[in-house]
């Protein structure tokens, strides 16, 4: 189960860190993030999914009032799907420009430049001195890097905005093709060949990342980016947007509140230790994303030792770190071409481990609501591959670098969070804490630490709680560089953001309106109970499986303490 949530797309880590200048005080609230509400969030659906042995959709048995959860996750998932993989597509084609000598993006001189192309990032250094000065004039020429003009014009064939969708790059398109065979042919026959090829998707990445590790420590001023990457300014530790940025790549990092943790632990044995697993790989996951920060920035240390340019001016907004900066400090290096293909391989097999598992968890919420999909799983998985492609296209026209920018920046915008939320609430106090601790206590043959308790409870709920009216409160419409949206664009996107919540109301006014009693407040009384579905999947305990305290009535305080303190 591990290896298929594993998310190590650590450029979003680094990248957080050094765009918003927090460097070594991202660390900080990132860890302490990780341990009060990604851990216990990933601890909480892995035994979830393991109890039931259900997927995103069936879990929500256990209170059916918020079943909309379920398929607010699923729809989440499906978007992601659509935009992620257009990132597998820009590694393929930067693979496929790794075999041309010299590397395309290291010269001025191919047929998508312009007169303003410099392979010399001095001269950028230079403008930017001219610029500041007292006589600058409107006649400096505006450089743009020769890696950076090949990703915008060779790549995207960027468009002014996304007014502008103008036309298919087919270059992209194929490589947006191949990477959906790819997916494809890997999740095809369902988890059994999946955990096969992860064994190579999840190796490979850290064998690629110590070869440039022990490369880039080779390299002058490498020590000098640790330093910077080590080094926290605490007063960012008062900023909101740190710790908000924090919570965030928690959640994209590890996967809870979207879904694919429920579907990938229903594959668990019944007794395995999903609280080893939980904390073991969250840890590992989150220690690889640290260890990418120390390769990154021995490059980023290098380059900026070579132009002599601070690092938070190597990177920009966006896809930068990864499809810009990298590949430029990657062409400084002797046998470029080599340092590149093994970079980017490195990233589409990191990507390529989140995609399985999302992609998977969609398609097994589907065979598992629509029973006769299973029998037809190899077509269904085809006409999954073919539509979300289809519905990818966009953003490999020239104004798709703005869709995808766009989906981005709002399709985790709250809805992780609301879910997060949820969970915390719905097993913590409407289910009861305790009474799951007991489920949980028949799988590994013991309850829940107390830790764990207090933290879905009461720490991961307030985190969720601050994160999401933060999230509304210091909300600003996207941008990508200079360009700036338009109110039609930021409200689509804004739509896109609460997409995933509607259900939620919708699916509890359905549940509550056909469940039995005979008064409004018995319906809902009844809805907030688990269905005889929720009981754990080994067959030999379900007859037996029973809650006594599903009827039984306690008092605020005794709800706290036994939730809490478990029983004594």
């Amino acid at each position: 189960m591990g290896k298929n949530i594993f998310k190590m797309f650590a450029v979003v880590f680094v990248l957080l860190s050094v765009n918003d200048n927090t460097e070594g005080a991202f660390l900080i609230p990132f860890f302490i993030c990780l341990v009060f509400c990604g851990i216990p969030l990933f601890f909480l659906e892995t035994a979830v999914g393991q109890f039931t042995g259900q997927g995103t959709l069936h879990v929500w048995e256990v209170c059916p009032i918020f079943k909309g959860v379920g398929v607010g996750m699923l729809i989440s998932m499906t978007i992601f799907c659509i935009y992620y993989n257009v990132i597998m597509a820009w590694s393929l084609y930067y693979i496929a420009s790794s075999f041309a000598v010299p590397l395309p993006w290291t010269s001025c001189n191919n047929e998508w430049n312009s007169e303003y192309c410099t392979d010399d990032r001095s001269t950028l250094n230079l403008t930017s001195q001219v610029l500041q000065g007292i006589n600058s004039t409107n006649s400096t020429p505006n450089w743009i890097t020769a890696q950076e003009e090949f990703w915008q014009e060779s790549v995207l064939g960027m468009s002014s905005g996304i007014e502008e969708i103008g036309t298919i790059n087919w270059k992209l398109m194929l490589c947006l093709l191949g990477a959906w065979v790819v997916v494809g042919l890997c999740i095809i026959k369902g988890v059994k060949s999946l955990g096969k090829v992860v064994y190579v998707t999840a190796t490979i990445p850290y064998i690629l990342l110590t070869v440039i590790l022990v490369r880039g420590l080779t390299l002058d001023g490498s020590i000098d980016g640790i330093k910077v990457y080590l080094s926290p300014d605490f007063s960012k530790l008062l900023e909101l947007q740190v710790w908000l940025e924090a919570a965030i790549q928690v959640f994209y990092s590890l996967g809870p509140g979207w879904g694919p943790l429920f579907t990938m632990a229903s594959f668990n044995k019944f007794n395995n230790n999903c609280l080893r697993d939980s904390v073991l790989l969250s840890l590992a996951g989150e220690g690889t994303s640290l260890y990418s920060g120390f390769i990154i920035f021995t490059v980023l240390g290098f380059m900026s030792t070579s132009f002599s340019l601070p690092i938070d001016k190597l990177v920009k907004s966006g896809p930068g770190l990864g499809f810009i900066v990298y590949p430029e400090a990657l062409a400084q290096l002797p046998g470029q071409n080599v340092w590149a293909f093994i970079f980017f391989v490195m990233l589409l097999t990191v990507g390529l481990d989140s995609q399985f598992a999302y992609c998977e968890a969609v398609i097994v919420a589907c065979t598992d609501k629509f029973k006769k999909l299973r029998k037809r799983r190899i077509l269904f998985v085809v006409a999954f591959c073919i539509a979300n492609f289809l519905l990818g296209l966009i953003m490999v026209t020239q104004g798709g670098i703005y869709v995808f920018q766009l989906v981005d920046w709002y399709v985790a915008a709250f809805s992780p969070a609301v879910f997060g939320l949820i969970e915390c609430i719905v097993f913590g106090w409407i289910y009861g804490f305790d009474r799951f601790s007991k489920d949980v206590h028949l799988m590994l043959g013991r309850g829940i630490p107390m830790f764990f308790r207090i933290c879905i409870c009461f720490i991961t709920p307030a985190i969720l709680l601050g994160l999401f009216v933060y999230s509304l409160t210091s909300y600003k419409p996207p941008s990508y560089g200079s360009y700036e949206y338009p109110l039609l664009a930021a409200g689509f996107g804004t739509f896109l953001s609460v997409l995933p919540l509607i259900p939620i109301p919708i699916c509890a006014v359905g549940i509550v309106l056909h469940a039995p009693g005979d008064t409004l407040k018995d319906k809902i009384a009844t809805a907030l109970k688990p269905t005889p579905k929720w009981k754990p999947v080994s067959k030999e305990l379900q007859d037996s499986y029973y809650d006594s305290d599903s009827e039984s009535s306690r008092s605020l305080i005794e709800t706290i303490k036994l939730n809490v303190m478990g029983r004594t």
